[in-house]
């Protein structure tokens, strides 16, 4: 057997830090890569490996096919052998869009929509009665059996309650050739010039024919001619009426009510897809949700005259065309500007809000004269609204969304379908109530729908409830069934995201595939951590190569082989320390098999800190799963908010208590999930949030601008004697204004050469060399370094090298305190790793001056941390704590969870199962709780 179909050969990687390192990797195992954040796991599987198989893949494409791709670069790699397709799973690719569901990423609700359109019955919308279609000979039968020896009317349907005077509709009839319609349940001669009342509801029916129905050949041949006739001109829907009782009863070739003969198309999967015109509601557009105007935000205080502002969007009276016409209806309607809003009479409001036309008359006494005068006005509620769908700009949006509500759609009810299309039912469910359950709850249903189905049924959906349910277990096997299938991809977390792709990617059943993860048990309990290893040894068994970006302590256990890279991070980093089997690293004398073999740990605090003995109370939380959720925070501690995956914890602190402490201390305009109230905010004076979000997108962002401490160099830079006789000014030090900056390349340091069919190259800038700035700007040096060498400098160098400017040195200290002294200042944003991007902006929030009574909020500020790297963070945010402040955290990671003062517990479970507080109290009081499952796993902790 040849190397390459055991190993993947990976010679001269180069990428961002790694040192030339060669690699060989086992195929077809679990293979785990772990190091330090920031020492180059990242580089060496996603930007070299996972690089060169797409790199690979678009290059079979034709080069017309590739212009349209766009070309990816390279990797900086001598060679790789033995590389299988590659499919990457990360973290930050899930979309955004409303109309993104986990029903859509996972294409179960693609099958649904298949089983429902196949083998579902139909139900009437307005009797409830079950929907019948005929053939054309069934209806003859019926007709003959039903009627016989009777006189009947057919007829064909053409107009249901719809206003209208339908004279056009009458002459085409009659030009037609037809004699008679029914209308409004009267048969009537056709006659010139017939019309209707246009302001009332009509029924319009064309009578086709009129006959006794008996058994002769004549009388079946021209029944047979009058049922087509009256389902071509009545759109497959016939009337017939018995001529002696006048009762009406309805056939057709389509699904039909047999009482009211409403119709509905035969059903296809996209009647039952919210993303197409057929299946949407058509008032929100199979979003779900819609933007009310809300009339108590617009009018806060009735009591107020609208001279004085009652009309929160336009204030005061001032000289404006609004005014104006205000004061025109409050003419017209005999009331003063001066009067309170709540005694104007109740016309003049509706015309106030919702606009009108009118022209009236004012006789002058004094003049004898009557002027006229002529109300336009759209109103304050209209024009909010207009203002909301149809304004450029994202300011007047956002001002119009302030006089707004999110609601429910009104006709669909937030399911986001169609009227007719939630009247399609299997075992007496609709699509949106299937959508709406828990995944757990979803499997059991299609497990036991088997034995409720018709045998016809059961016939047509077998292959389709086999797929969905494999799927469905898929979900479950990585933790994730307390999800509904309508949950919007914007509200899941990254793991969440995450997992979800993993399961589509099980259920796609590839074999021979190298799959690559990044950190996928972010956001996962200890407890669902043992399904997401099982997944992916699952996915390994099949014939798949896995390769994991990861810190955990269990997966690293589990996996077949680890390969560690280090031995620091950065510039420092970069080099394979050990590879082998899990056993073989705890032998290692690595930082990794130091903290596996127990060698190093992160220590239990002796004492729990006391706190001051002030508390922040929230009561009343009811948002998405929350059970009327009350809290009490013990404030100046350490506060950890704990919990399985899906339990609560982020929409009681990221949705609930976070935008409440937002508008009350920056006046934030997120707005809370429901709560009844909060007691407490006195005793804080701000609030910080430091979540996963990346800190810039561009290559011209850098840890110097997002610090703010690019700012403090360049005004030092501006104050050096010689920049001061040339005049220059702070902004002749940026990379990002014309000045100071090189102009061939722009500030970039890098010039891109387009290449026609191959990707862009990127080169040193030939004038500057890669130093941004131009010649003139470069002999400005402070110490004997220029801007750019600044800018080059890593934040170890750069903390002694400023230690007499304090601005500066506080920033750059701060940087190297959480642990990033071997980054460079001016690095660019989009290399940095998510672990090291988090901490960038835990660093530029520690900078700022703390008042002892800040209240941070960390969401999992662990991910991407290796163990070291969470000894160091602790350290600084024990610092914070120390000080006084609240440090709210609210993580998985049991080496923070054992060091925290204060634990909050929620669960029981995921979903339906949560949102309930079990245990609130220090570690060791939560360790000792029979139930939790984070007790079980802390006590091992503290043991």
């Amino acid at each position: 057997m040849s190397n390459f179909e055991e190993f993947i050969e990976v010679k001269g990687a180069r990428v961002h830090n790694l040192k030339n390192i060669d690699v060989s990797i086992p195929r077809d195992k679990l293979v785990v890569i772990t190091g330090l954040s920031g020492s180059g796991k990242s580089s060496l599987a996603f930007d070299t490996i996972y690089a060169e198989g797409q790199r690979r893949y678009i290059e079979t494409f034709s080069a017309y096919a590739r212009q349209f791709l766009g070309g990816l670069e390279r990797p900086d790699v001598d060679k790789i052998d033995g590389l299988s397709p590659v499919i990457a799973i990360e973290q930050k690719t899930t979309s955004k869009s409303p109309r993104s569901t986990v029903g859509t990423i996972t294409e179960i609700y693609d099958f649904l929509r298949l089983l429902y359109a196949r083998a579902s019955d139909a139900y009437s919308y307005n009797t409830g009665e079950q929907m019948v279609s005929y053939s054309d000979e069934q209806i003859k039968k019926l007709i003959i059996e039903d009627y016989q020896g009777k006189r009947i009317n057919i007829l064909a349907p053409v107009i249901r309650s719809r206003k209208g005077h339908y004279r056009e509709l009458f002459e085409q009839i009659a030009k037609q050739g037809f004699v008679k319609v029914r209308a409004d349940g009267e048969i009537r001669d056709l006659v010139k010039g017939m019309k209707l009342d246009r302001y009332k509801v009509h029924d319009i029916e064309i009578v086709i024919d009129r006959l006794k129905i008996d058994d002769t050949a004549d009388n079946d041949k021209r029944l047979s001619e009058s049922i087509n006739t009256a389902m071509y001109h009545g759109d497959d829907v016939l009337m017939v009426i018995d001529h002696d009782t006048q009762e009406a009863r309805y056939f057709s070739r389509l699904l039909m009510c047999p009482s009211t003969g409403i119709s509905y198309p035969n059903p296809e999967p996209n009647n039952f897809s919210f993303n197409s015109p057929k299946g949407a509601c058509p008032k929100c557009n199979g979003i779900g949700q819609l933007y009310q105007v809300n009339e108590s935000k617009i009018i806060p205080d009735p009591k107020l005259s609208i001279k004085a502002g009652a009309l929160a969007p336009h204030g005061p009276e001032k000289n404006s065309w609004i005014f104006k016409q205000l004061q025109l209806i409050a003419q017209h309607f005999g009331f003063s500007m001066t009067d309170a809003y709540k005694d104007i009479p109740e016309a003049a409001k509706q015309m106030i809000l919702y606009g009108g036309k009118e022209k009236f008359s004012v006789e002058s006494k004094t003049l004898g004269i009557t002027r006229d005068y002529k109300i336009d006005f759209e109103g304050v509620a209209n024009f909010i609204e207009s203002q909301f769908e149809n304004a450029q700009t994202t300011t007047l949006k956002r001002w119009a969304k302030d006089y707004m509500d999110k609601i429910d759609c009104g006709e669909c009810g937030g399911t986001r379908l169609r009227k007719e299309s939630l009247y399609f039912k299997v075992n007496g469910l609709n699509i949106a109530e299937l959508a709406n359950k828990d995944i757990s709850d979803l499997s059991v249903w299609f497990k036991n729908i088997t034995k409720e189905l018709s045998s016809k049924q059961l016939q047509i959906g077998e292959e389709i409830i086999k797929e969905i349910t494999t799927r469905l277990q898929f979900l479950l096997d990585v933790g994730l069934d307390y999800l509904s299938l309508n949950r919007g991809s914007k509200s899941l977390s990254g793991g969440e995201a995450q997992r979800i792709r993993l399961a589509t990617q099980i259920g796609s059943q590839l074999v021979g595939v190298l799959y690559i993860l990044d950190e996928p048990s972010i956001g996962l309990h200890q407890r669902d951590n043992e399904k997401l290893i099982n997944s992916l040894i699952a996915l390994r068994d099949v014939g798949n190569s896995v390769i994991v970006v990861e810190h955990d302590k269990d997966m690293i256990e589990r996996a077949d082989y680890v390969i560690d890279i280090g031995p620091k991070a950065g510039r420092y980093g970069g080099e394979i320390i050990s590879e082998g089997t899990p056993t073989e690293l705890l032998k290692q004398h690595t930082l990794t098999a130091e903290y596996l073999n127990g060698t190093k740990k992160i220590e239990v605090p002796k004492k729990r800190r006391e706190g001051n003995g002030e508390f922040l109370t929230l009561k009343g939380c009811t948002g998405n799963n929350l059970k009327n959720v009350s809290i009490s925070i013990p404030l100046g501690k350490m506060i950890g908010v704990t919990g399985v995956s899906g339990s609560g914890k982020s929409t009681l602190i990221n949705e609930t208590l976070y935008p409440i402490l937002n508008a009350y201390y920056f006046n934030g305009v997120k707005k809370p999930m429901p709560y009844k109230s909060i007691k407490g905010l006195e005793h804080l004076d701000k609030v910080i949030d430091i979540n996963q979000s990346p800190i810039g997108r561009t290559p011209r962002s850098n840890p110097a601008t997002y610090t703010g401490v690019f700012g403090e160099i360049r005004s030092l830079f501006a104050k050096i004697p010689e920049a001061m006789i040339r005049g220059y000014k702070p902004g002749r030090f940026s990379f990002n204004v014309k000045g100071g900056r090189c102009e061939t390349c722009q500030g970039g340091g890098l010039r891109v050469i387009e290449m026609n069919f191959l990707p862009d190259v990127y080169v040193e800038c030939e004038t500057c060399q890669g130093k941004r700035f131009n010649r003139e700007t470069l002999e400005i040096r402070y110490k004997g370094k220029s801007i750019s060498d600044v800018l080059n400098m890593t934040i170890n160098d750069a903390v002694p090298f400023f230690e007499n400017i304090p601005k500066i040195h506080k920033k750059v200290k701060t940087i190297q305190d959480v642990g990033l002294g071997y980054i460079t200042l001016g690095q660019q944003s989009t290399t940095l790793s998510g672990g090291e991007a988090q901490r960038i902006k835990l660093a530029t929030e520690l900078s700022k001056r703390d008042t002892g009574n800040t209240f941070y909020i960390l969401d999992e500020p662990t991910t991407g941390l290796h163990f070291e790297d969470i000894r160091v963070l602790m350290i600084v945010l024990n610092k914070l704590a120390d000080k006084g402040n609240t440090v709210l955290i609210i993580e998985h990671n049991l080496d923070v969870i054992k060091t925290v003062d204060h634990i909050i517990d929620i669960g029981y479970e995921g979903g339906k199962g949560g949102g309930k507080v079990i245990v609130e109290g220090t570690p060791e009081e939560v360790a000792k709780h029979k139930k939790s499952y984070t007790a079980k796993f802390l006590k091992k902790e503290l043991e």
